[in-house]
């Protein structure tokens, strides 16, 4: 999933810290002793409300324009800047049907790689849909009419 950017207030606080706020996620705060270390840690903490909104089920927000932003009066701002995460991809339950031994190979599998028949399942078709064979017209069409590999 692509990342969302949203608009970031960098302001100096006391003490040469820095600390950057998002209009967008009240309550999302992040500081630095540099600009950098802010900025930083302000796309983790970014990262942490895009995912607890994906959990609740929130739409995210609209990213707010910088003109309609309105520091409070007495934040000594630096500048508003444009920050980014990446949503996590939210999964969804599906049922498929494939034959006991398929399943007791993959589940084998999984055993000895240390994950989850459902992990393994999505590596696999990751993998697969980054492959060139990915495309319908190759492998799976052809399979069908022919009965046999192109």
């Amino acid at each position: 999933m692509s990342k969302r950017f949203y608009p970031a207030v960098l302001e100096r606080g006391d003490g040469g810290v820095f600390a950057i706020w998002f209009p967008d996620f009240p309550g999302c705060v992040a500081a630095g002793h540099s600009q950098e270390e802010a900025a930083a840690r302000a796309e983790e903490a970014l990262a942490a409300a895009l995912a607890e909104a994906a959990e609740n089920e929130s739409p995210l927000p609209v990213p707010t324009p910088f003109d309609a932003i309105e520091p409070p009066a007495d934040a000594d701002v630096v500048t508003f800047m444009s920050l980014g995460a990446s949503p996590p991809d939210p999964s969804e339950r599906v049922n498929i049907y494939l034959p006991k031994s398929l399943i007791a190979r993959a589940d084998a599998l999984a055993a000895a790689w240390g994950m989850s028949r459902s992990s393994l399942f999505g590596l696999a078709l990751t993998r697969h849909l980054a492959s060139p064979w990915a495309s319908p017209t190759a492998e799976v069409i052809w399979t069908k009419k022919t009965g046999r590999r192109p």
